[in-house]
């Protein structure tokens, strides 16, 4: 009886413990997703004071792949 109860107690902290590491991870990539969206933010804000047209292409571009990279990372964290 003891073995089934020490058996039981072990599967269920076993359980436990996978789920935090998956709410660990989801709130990491949940970050980084949110870092990466603030500097798309920064960067088209960047683009709006740049001086010529290459400029703020360049940065325009720049934003739009860090945009491109949040959503990915947004994508990953819910699978």
């Amino acid at each position: 009886m003891k073995k089934v109860l020490i058996v039981a107690a072990a599967a269920g902290l076993m359980s436990l413990a996978a789920c935090e590491t998956a709410t660990v991870t989801n709130n990491t990539a949940e970050n980084v997703a949110d870092a990466l969206e603030e500097s798309a933010d920064n960067m088209e804000m960047m683009a709006d004071n740049a001086t010529n047209e290459v400029a703020e292409d360049a940065l325009e571009n720049a934003a739009d792949n860090l945009q491109d990279r949040a959503d990915e990372v947004a994508d990953n964290a819910t699978e």
